[in-house]
């Protein structure tokens, strides 16, 4: 592990929509990290029952009420956003931070949010040989904001709630995404409901699990003095009628039960992933293991040249170099049922045949 300041050359905006937008529309998408088949019927429909209310203006009390019920929080300590990317945008240009530091491998949003608002970053990156696992001790003493994934994409590593914990003292801001807890199966390892932490920011996307990434929802979950930061640097009516009635259904009784079958049922899925993956080991692949998310992390020889091949067959995966702490040898896959799995599998034994001529 290391920190690395300004720099580094990695393309910050790009993520795994990029692999399926134009030519890729076609292709079975494992570069995604958004359930299939989804939004549920159920959810279109309510969805579709806002639209009526188009004309008003949006009124997110209701939606707010039910995400701080959600977590066992008082409404002042949730701010509803349109995604959580918009969270990081708010954090950077609200935060007046002297020395923020992005721990890598991780979505690169915030980093590259924190540079567009004028501020120098510092990276601490997570080396495989350690299993891209956190040590507190080697985040800067002196930072006042640090940024970390938990599950991390794309490492898909969950790190314990008590070693974040440890990140926090008094003057940081300890932002935690937690995009993709709602896939862990009993959300172990969460912070959410937490308020003795000092400086916490919790980020939740409802994008991921229900589908909704053309809806635009997520929400933060910190102290009422961030909140009204936040606030201030949010534009009026930032979240719409239709992402407003998504979030209240979303934290619902019968919804957080279907996202515990998913969750579930998901890390089944990713065990045969796993399993069929590590066939490949003689071949030189590489799995990040444990895995966690809705996704797996794997380094393979010429992986370019072998992603470059599964498009031909049919298949779009996420690359990694893109991701600061990765080179062009890491390849992200997303989780899918045993079908395209197993057929994932086979183009990539073809894939990685033609790559090795």
């Amino acid at each position: 592990m290391r920190t690395e300041a300004e720099g580094g050359g990695h393309d910050l905006r790009h993520h795994g929509d990029a692999e399926v937008r134009d030519d890729g529309a076609a292709l079975t998408d494992l570069a995604v990290n958004v359930r299939t088949d989804t939004p549920p019927v159920w959810l279109r429909e309510v969805i579709a029952g806002s639209l009526g209310g188009l004309a008003a203006y949006p009124d997110g009390r209701a939606a707010r009420a039910a995400v701080a019920a959600r977590h066992g929080l008082p409404p002042e300590r949730v701010l509803l956003t349109a995604g959580a990317a918009e969270a990081f945008v708010l954090l950077a240009r609200a935060l007046k931070v002297r020395r923020p530091v992005v721990v890598h491998p991780q979505f690169t949003e915030p980093e590259a949010a924190l540079r567009d608002a004028g501020h120098m970053v510092d990276r601490v990156l997570l080396r495989p040989s350690d299993g891209f696992r956190l040590d507190p001790a080697l985040v800067p003493d002196d930072a006042d904001l640090v940024v970390i994934g938990n599950p991390t994409n794309p490492t898909s590593v969950l790190h314990p709630a008590s070693t974040i914990a440890e990140l926090a003292r008094p003057g940081r801001t300890l932002v935690v995404d937690e995009a993709f807890m709602d896939a862990v199966p009993g959300e172990r390892e969460t912070l959410a409901d937490r308020t003795d932490v000092p400086g916490l920011v919790v980020l939740r996307s409802l994008t991921k699990t229900w589908g909704l990434a053309g809806l635009r929802i997520g929400y933060v979950l910190a102290a009422p003095e961030t909140i009204s930061l936040l606030v201030r640097a949010q534009p009026l009516w930032p979240v719409s009628t239709p992402a407003l009635a998504a979030a209240e259904a979303c934290v619902s009784p019968r919804a957080l039960a279907e996202a515990a079958h998913v969750a579930r049922r998901g890390a089944v899925d990713r065990a045969y992933l796993v399993a069929g993956l590590r066939e490949f080991e003689a071949d030189g692949l590489y799995v990040a293991e444990p895995a966690e998310g809705p996704f797996v992390l794997v380094r393979l020889p010429r992986a370019a040249t072998v992603r470059r091949h599964l498009r031909d067959l049919g298949f779009a995966v996420r690359r990694g170099d893109t991701f600061p702490g990765l080179d062009e040898e890491w390849l992200r896959l997303a989780v899918r049922d045993r079908a395209t799995v197993n057929r994932f599998l086979q183009a990539l034994d073809r894939a990685a045949t033609l790559a090795g001529r």
